[in-house]
């Protein structure tokens, strides 16, 4: 392909392509691991991406005019912690003038959020209510579904639509017909009363029976996963901090008593439990037990950040309320950072504005506040600038220095919370942790599942062919034994 079609693929494409194995890995789930499938639809996409132009479009290219209707947008996240991809059909014309550009803005949507959060896949929302005749738009609708199906392999969750008109009923078999089986099973037609199965409440506008008061404007471009208000720290209390140093001297007596009875060696539980320490100053903090070094790392131009891409809580099943953020300085310069979160009312992050010396590591902790639990919606902002090595780190330094900095000099990257669930007790989950065994993610399990029913329906076709075979062996044998049965009997006959 790649030889016969150079001129038609952008070059960053085929880079990436070369060096990104989760890239490749999404192309062949969706095509269910069938190379020559898979490789077509690399042809069509890349061809596709050149075509639109996909990597260079930005706000600037696209008319402004796109982004005020507020027709598209990422906002929130469904149950199952996805990202929610939003089409408000009342506010879409059909315009033959304008249709590429809206094509190019479905793009720039999905393109942009599939950079930023590393391909994890989207749920699509069409919000039907109080749209007509006037608002269809099958070529519209194709393009989306084509995106999807076609051009961004392994991204689409769900398409959850919502009160579909009765007389689009015929326009939406039509869109049927553009969906393989796979996709079809995807399709969630929800009204009022059900679309909660799929959504909850505080993602929903009030008309879909939510209670989001989100209000779509623009600019800002509405496409951070930071739509809450943004907070540096949880609110401190005396009472907080009281209760944060009785869970921990808690933690402690129950790690030692752990050791005591495993009689795990010492320098392999230090690798992974955080002991308790004491300093010099007002400032003592105390890392966690559960606490644990990433297997991932987010390489970044002024920070390397641990883990990659999300933090991994325990239910409260399982108890585990603290996780560790390590920021490595690779500059030669001081680095400020920020981290923000938007559940600032769950958690206590410490520190949550600093600094990290030139080539020096750093350790974040993140803990829960008693009685809340994490949620797979939270989020977490990782801010970092360099800063000149005349300029002080105190708190008035930094604080000033955040109001100067340009927004261009400022490297940012997002982790997301996992929620570990377990039925083991917490003793057991210790035990796991202790060895390193990393929990099985949804999107894992997802995987192995979506690899089985692939292997599944590749045995069902060769039992069928088998059965094909068999039967046509059956019906040749019989018509052998009916030839050869009527020779006889023309012999007989002719004898006679």
């Amino acid at each position: 392909y790649f030889l016969d079609k150079s001129d038609k693929y952008d070059s960053r494409d085929v880079e990436r392509l070369q060096q990104d194995d989760k890239w490749v890995e999404n192309y062949l789930i969706w095509r269910h691991d069938v190379v020559d499938d898979t490789l077509k639809m690399i042809d069509e996409s890349f061809q596709w991406r050149k075509e639109y132009t996909v990597n260079d479009l930005s706000e600037s290219v696209l008319p402004k005019w796109l982004f005020e209707i507020g027709a598209l947008f990422l906002h929130g996240y469904d149950k199952e912690g996805y990202k929610l991809f939003w089409f408000k059909v009342k506010h879409h014309t059909k315009d033959p003038k304008q249709q590429l550009d809206k094509k190019k803005l479905v793009a720039f949507w999905l393109e942009h959020y599939a950079k930023r959060d590393h391909g994890k896949p989207l749920t699509v929302v069409f919000d039907m209510a109080e749209t007509g005749i006037s608002h269809i738009d099958l070529d519209f609708v194709r393009f989306i579904v084509n995106c999807f199906t076609d051009y961004y392999p392994n991204f689409l969750t769900k398409i959850v639509i919502f009160e579909m008109p009765w007389i689009m009923n015929a326009a939406f078999k039509i869109v049927k017909g553009w969906l393989g089986p796979d996709a079809i099973s995807m399709l969630k037609f929800t009204n009022k009363s059900d679309v909660q199965e799929y959504i909850s409440g505080e993602y929903l506008p009030p008309h879909m029976g939510g209670t989001d008061s989100f209000k779509y404007s623009y600019p800002p471009l509405v496409d951070d996963d930071f739509q809450t208000p943004l907070c540096e720290n949880g609110p401190i209390t005396s009472e907080d901090e009281h209760e944060s140093k009785e869970e921990i001297d808690a933690d402690t007596k129950e790690a030692g008593e752990l050791n005591e009875a495993q009689n795990l060696n010492q320098k392999k539980m230090n690798s992974i439990e955080q002991i308790s320490k004491s300093e010099e100053t007002d400032k003592t903090e105390v890392k966690p037990k559960n606490a644990k070094k990433a297997l991932t790392t987010f390489k970044g131009p002024l920070l390397h950040i641990s883990p990659a891409e999300e933090l991994y809580f325990g239910s409260k099943e399982t108890g585990e309320k603290k996780c560790l953020i390590v920021l490595t300085n690779v500059t030669k310069n001081v680095v400020a950072f920020k981290v923000r979160t938007t559940a600032p009312e769950k958690y206590r992050v410490k520190p949550s504005n600093s600094s990290c010396e030139p080539g020096t590591s750093l350790d974040i902790i993140v803990s829960l506040h008693g009685g809340f639990a994490a949620s797979l919606q939270d989020r977490f902002l990782i801010m970092a600038a360099e800063m000149d090595q005349s300029s002080g780190a105190g708190v008035p330094e930094l604080t000033q220095f955040w109001k100067e900095v340009p927004r261009n000099k400022v490297m940012e990257h997002r982790l997301r919370c996992h929620v570990i669930e377990s039925s083991k007790p917490s003793s057991l989950t210790l035990k796991d942790n202790a060895f390193n065994i990393p929990a099985k993610t949804n999107e894992d399990l997802h995987i192995q599942l979506t690899h089985l029913l692939q292997i599944n329906r590749r045995l069902e076709e060769q039992m069928n062919r088998c059965l094909w075979f068999q039967q046509l062996s059956v019906v040749l044998s019989l018509l052998s034994v009916t030839v050869a049965a009527f020779c006889f009997y023309l012999a007989y006959a002719q004898r006679s």
